[in-house]
């Protein structure tokens, strides 16, 4: 295990048993926490930068799929499902970025990218949105960089 993460699962412990004083510290469970894939990465800096008592969200821009098909019974009596759906695209903005984070009252954009991951056309916009409008806008691809990144942050401002 990254050392990095099992910190993070030490500080959540400390903060679980803080919360729970009445119960005993051996019947407290260790939370399991990964950054191989995106949504774990993301579990990862969101609950580190929460424990730590700044701000974090993940923002979500994904679109919804609408239903068309209805059940329809045919000659026989057997029922069977006719018709499609669509996917209509999300509200948000086009680009955004995978976590949205609040540290020291500075706005700074995360986005996860994982293997072969890259940025697309929007999210660079996106990026220089962010950085023209005076925000933090960074790339993370494992927690160890996410630590790394924070550590230089909290250091500096």
């Amino acid at each position: 295990m990254k050392q990095s993460i099992k910190v993070l699962q030490d500080l959540i412990w400390q903060l679980e048993c803080i919360k729970y004083p009445r119960m005993p510290k051996e019947y407290i469970a260790k939370r399991k926490y990964t950054d191989a894939n995106a949504n774990g990465l993301t579990k990862c800096i969101i609950h580190f930068v929460k424990a730590n008592g700044y701000q974090a969200e993940r923002i979500s821009n994904t679109g919804r799929y609408i239903d068309n098909s209805k059940v329809v019974t045919d000659s026989m009596g057997f029922q069977k499902r006719i018709g499609s759906g669509q996917y209509i695209k999300g509200t948000g903005t086009n680009g955004t970025a995978d976590i949205s984070l609040t540290i020291k009252g500075k706005s700074i954009k995360a986005e996860i990218k994982i293997g072969k991951d890259r940025q697309s056309e929007a999210q660079k916009k996106y990026q220089a949105d962010i950085e023209r409008a005076g925000g933090i806008y960074i790339i993370v691809k494992d927690f160890d960089e996410f630590i790394n990144f924070y550590k230089k942050f909290i250091e500096t401002n």
